[in-house]
């Protein structure tokens, strides 16, 4: 179903793993005889008792979303009384255009091209890797 979707291959992967920890945390029982009180009971207990982090807690909810909807086509009520895990504040540290240049600088050949291209075109790394020759238009690149 998520291939169908067009997910990635690492979302699939991740939300099997979430889907699967979801079943065993229940004693296997089967999603279809569980619900949303199950599913907020589990998003608790990771934030709670595992003290994972509020974007690993938002990726296994929308991996169980995926499940019920998705693949199971069953509609999930309005999920309540979740204890959210806390969003830690931070500002992103943002290099200056000297500091990535001194940074690309000391790369090898092969490694600056993948790292420009990651920093120039915005690619995830996945992206960039799976590049072909074909994709790119050398009439308007400009590589130093």
């Amino acid at each position: 179903m998520a291939r169908f979707r067009h997910l990635s291959l690492r979302t699939e992967q991740t939300y099997i793993t979430w889907i699967k920890r979801y079943i065993f945390f229940h004693h296997k029982r089967h999603p279809r005889e569980l619900g949303a009180e199950d599913v907020s009971a589990f998003l608790t207990h990771l934030a709670v008792n595992e003290k994972v982090a509020a974007l690993t807690q938002n990726q296994a909810f929308h991996a169980l979303v995926f499940l019920y909807r998705q693949v199971l086509k069953i509609e999930l009520p309005q999920l309540e009384g979740i204890v959210r895990a806390p969003q830690k504040r931070r500002l992103p540290v943002v290099l200056t255009r000297e500091e990535t240049e001194a940074v690309l600088a000391r790369l090898s050949h092969n490694n600056r091209l993948l790292a420009s291209l990651l920093y120039g075109a915005g690619l995830r790394l996945m992206e960039a890797v799976r590049l072909r020759v074909k994709d790119v238009d050398f009439g308007v690149v400009r590589y130093q």
